[in-house]
């Protein structure tokens, strides 16, 4: 196997040596960065198999650097290093398009398995064929998983209701999946897995979090339910 590219963005220095020097040792190609802003003219740079990040830095942190990169790179495995835990703090890192996370302190063995989890699923990755329909109709709301765009096409809508909707990510990468098995259920290990890279109880909270802010933005049709079927996954009836 082919040395994996990492670049990674930390603005503690010995932190940032000691990940290097050890990575460097095991098959891995680093490239550091020590602010979210350099991450990023790096990241279109060196076009690297993942990304390994901070949250917290000087002039762009973390959030804001993918954020970025995400409106043009929807592929590139992306591991957070934080030491926030809080969940809507993890939340709001798989809602840019995170694939893991990795709280501080951590163990070089665990990041090392991470990282090439993630370049595992990177090097295995291929273009979908292209179809020719894009879109799905769901009751009155249409939704397309390439502009991660959620219309709502009907009438009566309530006076300030949102008629449009930009979805994150994750959140539409979940639509995406009830949609092509609509009443079916669909597993929460299989989501948990693609997504989130494992199906740990806390990663399953979160999806229960994008679970219900889908339901908030499918609400305007009463017709459309995703209905959890406890201890096996979600479906989506209209």
């Amino acid at each position: 196997m082919d040395k994996i590219k990492v670049l990674l963005v930390e603005d503690e220095e010995t932190l940032a040596m000691i990940i290097k020097d050890t990575l460097e040792g095991q098959s891995f190609i680093i490239h550091t960065a020590a602010d979210g802003e350099e991450g990023l003219r790096l990241f279109f740079d060196l076009r690297p198999d993942v990304l390994v990040a901070d949250v917290m830095m000087p002039r762009m942190d973390g959030f804001e650097m993918v954020r970025r990169i995400r409106q043009t790179d929807k592929h590139t495995p992306v591991l957070f290093l934080t030491a926030r835990s809080a969940i809507n703090d993890v939340v709001e890192g798989f809602e840019l398009g995170a694939n893991d996370y990795l709280k501080k302190p951590f163990g070089m063995q665990e990041l090392i398995i991470r990282i090439k989890a993630l370049a595992g699923k990177a090097f295995n990755f291929t273009e979908p064929a292209p179809k020719e329909v894009t879109d799905f109709e769901i009751g009155n709301y249409r939704f397309n998983p390439v502009t991660q765009r959620l219309s709502y096409t009907g009438t009566g809508a309530a006076p300030h209701a949102d008629t449009e909707m930009e979805l994150s990510h994750r959140e539409s990468e979940i639509l995406k999946r009830l949609c092509e098995n609509r009443n079916q259920v669909v597993n929460t290990q299989n989501v948990l897995l693609d997504l989130w890279g494992d199906d740990s109880f806390f990663n399953s909270r979160s999806l229960h979090v994008f679970i219900t802010k889908l339901r908030h933005k499918l609400a305007q049709d009463d017709r459309i339910r995703i209905v959890n079927v406890r201890g096996i996954g979600y479906k989506l009836i209209v």
